[in-house]
C-alpha cells in the first residue's frame, strides 16, 4: 500500500516461515565473530538498539561509512548475503523502484529499543540524488514507527510494523524524517519463538 509518494508499506510481505528463517540468520550474525553492539554517537550518548552492518559498517561518531568498525572493535563488516540482497531487490521492484544493496544495517530492539527522528542521509550523494529506496524489514515484536516530512518539524504519521512487514521509501520520499518511538512487548507471531524486534534496513551506499 501507498503511503505517500514513494513511500510503501507491505503488511504480511513475508510468510511465518520466511520470518523463522530470517530470525535464525539474524541471532547467528549478531552473536557472530562480528557481533552487534551498542552504538555510541557523536555527543557521547548511547543508542536505545543494538547494531551490527553488513557490507559496509555506519560509524556512530562520524556518520559515515567504512570497512572496518574503527569506532568499537576495529572488526571488518561482515559481508552482505547473497539471498539478502536479492530479498531487498525483489521488495525494491514491488514498489516500482530499483536497490541494488550494498550494505544492511541490523538493528535488534529489546522491551526498552527506540530510534529518534532521523534522516537516512549518510549514503553517497549519488545514490541520495538518484533516490534509491531504502528496504526495511521487520521481524518480531511490532513497532510503532515514526514517518514525517523532509522537514523535523513537519507532521509525524504513527504506524505499526508487524512482524513480516516490509516498508520501502525512496524517490520524493528518501529523504523523509522516520524513526520508532517503541516496542510492543509480546506481540511478535507465537511461532517465531523471538522476544523484541529485528529490523532490517537495506541501503545501495
Amino acid at each position: 500500500m501507498q503511503i505517500a509518494p514513494g513511500a510503501f508499506h507491505f503488511r504480511g510481505h513475508l510468510s511465518l516461515d520466511a520470518q523463522r528463517t530470517l530470525v535464525a540468520q539474524c541471532r547467528a550474525l549478531v552473536d557472530g565473530a562480528v557481533p552487534a553492539y551498542v552504538p555510541v554517537v557523536r555527543g557521547g550518548g548511547k543508542m536505545h538498539v543494538r547494531m551490527l552492518c553488513l557490507g559496509k559498517h555506519w560509524n556512530g561518531k562520524t556518520y559515515a561509512y567504512e570497512p572496518t568498525r574503527s569506532d568499537f572493535d576495529d572488526l571488518p563488516a561482515p559481508p552482505l548475503p547473497d539471498e539478502w540482497k536479492a530479498l531487498a531487490r525483489d521488495l525494491a521492484r514491488t514498489a516500482g523502484m530499483t536497490l541494488e544493496a550494498d550494505l544492511c544495517i541490523l538493528n535488534y530492539y529489546g522491551a526498552d529499543g527506540r530510534m529518534g527522528l532521523h534522516q537516512d542521509k549518510d549514503e553517497s550523494a549519488r545514490s541520495l540524488a538518484a533516490g534509491v529506496p531504502v528496504v526495511s524489514i521487520s521481524l518480531g515484536d511490532t513497532a510503532r514507527f515514526l514517518f514525517g516530512g523532509l522537514r523535523r518539524r513537519d507532521v509525524v504519521e504513527t504506524l505499526p510494523l508487524e512482524s513480516g512487514d516490509a516498508f520501502v521509501f525512496g524517490g520524493p520520499a528518501r529523504l523523509r524524517y522516520h524513526g520508532v518511538s517503541r516496542i510492543i512487548p509480546g506481540t511478535a507471531p507465537p511461532g517465531l519463538g523471538l522476544t523484541g524486534r529485528f529490523n532490517l534496513t537495506f541501503r545501495q551506499y
